[in-house]
Order: C-alpha cells, then sequence, then structure tokens
C-alpha cells in the first residue's frame, strides 16, 4: 500500500474509534432504539432521493439491512445504554471477525484453516476473560447484547458477499433504508410515544447539543465518510493488506474512553482485550500473500500511476473483495468498525 493510502487506513480506524464516543454522547439524550431509527433515517432519506438503487437481489439488500444495520446496532446501542462501556464496546465488537469465519464455514462452505481455527479460539478465550470481568464490575447482559450485535454484524457480512455488489458504497447506503420502519415500531413498542416526543422536544436544548453532534457525527464522519474511504481502499488492495487496519479501532475507542471519558480498563480486561486483537489477525492470515509466492504482473493501463509504495491503477474495478471487507459499527462491509 502506498503510504498516503497507509495514513488513510489509519484514518478511518481513528474515525470508527471515536465513533463509539459519539454514539455514547447521543444516548445521553435520546433512547437507543429511537436513536437507531434517527441514525438511519438520516441516511435513507437522501440515498432514496439521490443515490440509484444497486444492480443487487432485493434478499440480499434486505439481509444486509437487517443484520449489519437493524439488529448491530439494535444491540450495540441497547449494550452501551445498558451500562457497557464504550471502549469496552468498541472491543467485543470485534467478535464479528471469528463469527464470520465460524457462520461462512457452516452456511457457505468455505473453507476454514488451521491458523484461522487457532485465530478464532485465541479471540473466543479474550472475549470470555472480558465478558467475566464485566459480568463482575456491571453485571453480564450489556456484554452480552454487544456480543448479539456482532453475531447479527457477522450474518450481515455474508450478505455481503453474497451480493457482491460492483458498487458497495451505493450497496452500503441503500442498506441504510431497512432499519427506520423496524427501530421505530420497536421504539414505539418498548420506550414509548412519549419518551420518544421528550427526547424531540427538547433536543433544541442546550444539553443536547453532545446528543446531536454525535449524532452527526455518527451520520456524517462515522459512516459516509469513513466507510467511502475503507471501500475504495478494499477496491484497490487485498482485503487482508487493508482489514487488519481495523484492529486500531479498539485501540483508539479505549483510548479515547479512558482520556476523554475517564473509563477505566482492569488488568484482565487488558489481557482480554490483546487476545480478541490477536486472534482476529491471526485468523486474517488466510488472505495475506504466501511467502515465496508471488502474483503475476498485470500491465498498467496508460495513465496510470505510481505514488508511494507502489502501482495504483486509476480505475480499480471493485468486485466481491471490495464488497466483503469489513468489521466496525459503522463500517458498512466485511472487515472490521
Amino acid at each position: 500500500m502506498p503510504i498516503r493510502h497507509r495514513l488513510l487506513a489509519l484514518v478511518v480506524a481513528a474515525l470508527w474509534g471515536l465513533n463509539f464516543l459519539a454514539i455514547d454522547a447521543s444516548l445521553g439524550h435520546f433512547p437507543p432504539f429511537f436513536l437507531v431509527a434517527l441514525r438511519f433515517t438520516l441516511l435513507a432519506i437522501p440515498t432514496l432521493l439521490l443515490v440509484p438503487r444497486p444492480d443487487v437481489p432485493w434478499r440480499w439488500l434486505i439481509g444486509y439491512g437487517l443484520g449489519f444495520g437493524t439488529f448491530q446496532f439494535l444491540f450495540l446501542y441497547w449494550g452501551m445504554a445498558a451500562g457497557l462501556p464504550a471502549g469496552i464496546a468498541s472491543l467485543v465488537l470485534q467478535a464479528s471477525a471469528p463469527a464470520t469465519l465460524v457462520l461462512g464455514a457452516v452456511l457457505l462452505r468455505e473453507r476454514v484453516r488451521g491458523v484461522q481455527i487457532v485465530g478464532i479460539v485465541v479471540a473466543v478465550v479474550g472475549l470470555i476473560v472480558v465478558g467475566i470481568q464485566r459480568a463482575e464490575l456491571s453485571g453480564v447482559l450489556p456484554f452480552l447484547l454487544v456480543v448479539a450485535g456482532a453475531l447479527s454484524w457477522s450474518v450481515g457480512n455474508l450478505c455481503n458477499r453474497k451480493a457482491a455488489a460492483a458498487e458497495p458504497m451505493r450497496f452500503a447506503m441503500w442498506m441504510s433504508i431497512v432499519p427506520p420502519l423496524p427501530m421505530l415500531l420497536l421504539s414505539l413498542v418498548v420506550e414509548g410515544p412519549e419518551t420518544i416526543h421528550d427526547s424531540l422536544a427538547s433536543a433544541a436544548t442546550p444539553e443536547a447539543v453532545p446528543a446531536l453532534l454525535g449524532l452527526l457525527y455518527t451520520v456524517v464522519l462515522g459512516t459516509v465518510v469513513a466507510s467511502g474511504i475503507w471501500n475504495g481502499l478494499m477496491a484497490r488492495h487485498p482485503a487482508g493488506v487493508v482489514s487488519p487496519f481495523s484492529m486500531l479501532v479498539p485501540v483508539v475507542g479505549m483510548s479515547a474512553a479512558w482520556i476523554v471519558l475517564g473509563e477505566r480498563v482492569t488488568v484482565p480486561e487488558l489481557l482480554g482485550g490483546a487476545l480478541v486483537v490477536g486472534g482476529v489477525l491471526l485468523g486474517s492470515r488466510r488472505s495475506l500473500s504466501i511467502p515465496g509466492r508471488r502474483r503475476p504482473s498485470r500491465p498498467h493501463p496508460a495513465g496510470a500511476t505510481s505514488t508511494g509504495g507502489g502501482p495504483v491503477s486509476p480505475e480499480p474495478a471493485p468486485g466481491p473483495t471490495a464488497a466483503a471487507g469489513s468489521t466496525g459499527p459503522d463500517r458498512p462491509a466485511d472487515v472490521r468498525r
């Protein structure tokens, strides 16, 4: 990867890591289910008006919208509202990566190699360590809710792969039309019209400014900007080169939560977090280049330029690899956030 592309990948990891602080700020004013509906409504309206529908079957678009958009953020926001700290949430959501490998092997008959199995086991052990520590500090329910969000994300990843969208950003934007209605109905039933009305009626007060800024951040920077950059990188480079940068998301998230929110992380949680990150990195080795084997070189089209680390085609052809990459709450592809 050219240096400027590595810097862009670092920017995305920072944006996604800070996204958890923005969610935490928004949850300080809006109820969690309504906040999910509000977030995706702000994305769905301009999408329906301005973005052409991607050429993918509706079943995969709806499946991705339910898995990645609806249930992932339903459980993530619910778990954070129930008491899971923002920094720990950014770590636990990384469970989507090993879960995607397992579901891909079971449902899509994808081959899982020995090193990937070891990575899955290491990551699961790390999650168990974090879960046990969280259960002692604040109860196990918030932790399990965010784990459910990670599993939902992995289901969305499989739909993303099956869709194999030629234009992944357009596919990701159209995903946003799925969550608003089911989340609004759920909010009306569970949280009630009065709670929704109160949160909207007081949205113009000074006390609601952090929540509104957090909501704006998640929509514009966390979703549109970060996902746009990430999908562009996934279209230009192998997934195994780009996706490890997502492991910086919990590093940024936990560090920012400690600096800004004063969240403290225990030693067992740090050890468990290291196991999770290490396990996910180990499990991603399937896509890495094999020592001693070189790819055949391709002729470069006229006008292609080389920047920093190597040649970059001016018109990359996005395909299943680009569509399949993503692991973060706002990163609409199979990485991970």
